[in-house]
């Protein structure tokens, strides 16, 4: 239940609730545009569960579909023509996109966890996984897709 006067449950302070007050806001701070405060360290975790959510909903498909030819060899025929068209081609590149940043992402965290400096360089390390999963992605763009690129533009 909130406190009358404040955002913190029990009548916390800002101190109390780990926040530095604010005192232009009437002795309690308001985070500015996002529920959180956080910056690249909560949006890294945030796309870290996303993408993790990506690829363990495409594994619960994969494992659906597959089995699927034991139950009727013709829907599975159906299935993996569908596999065949251009959306789902798109989609491919987007489970390759969430393959990359999870495993990147997951490297930067392991490094932070077990690095003795690891906390300190946490930003620099994500900028670099970014950089790094940009690169990549670029360089897969056309192995992936070019099935698509030439159904839409001929060749």
């Amino acid at each position: 239940m909130l406190a009358a006067g404040g955002p913190y449950p029990a009548g916390l302070t800002d101190t109390e609730a780990g926040r530095a007050p604010n005192p232009a806001s009437g002795g309690f701070s308001v985070p500015a545009g996002t529920l959180y405060r956080g910056r690249e360290g909560m949006w890294s975790w945030v796309a870290h569960r996303v993408t993790g959510v990506l690829i363990f909903f495409f594994l619960f498909a994969h494992v659906l579909d597959t089995a699927l030819v034991r139950v009727s060899p013709e829907d599975y025929d159906t299935v993996i023509a569908t596999y065949k068209t251009w959306y789902v081609n798109l989609m491919e590149y987007g489970l390759s996109a969430a393959i990359l940043f999870h495993a990147l992402n997951g490297l930067r965290v392991v490094a932070v966890d077990f690095w003795a400096k690891g906390p300190k360089y946490q930003k620099q390390m994500l900028w670099t996984v970014v950089g790094v999963w940009v690169v990549l992605m670029a360089g897969a763009f056309y192995p992936i897709l070019q099935h698509t690129l030439r159904t839409w533009f001929g060749g």
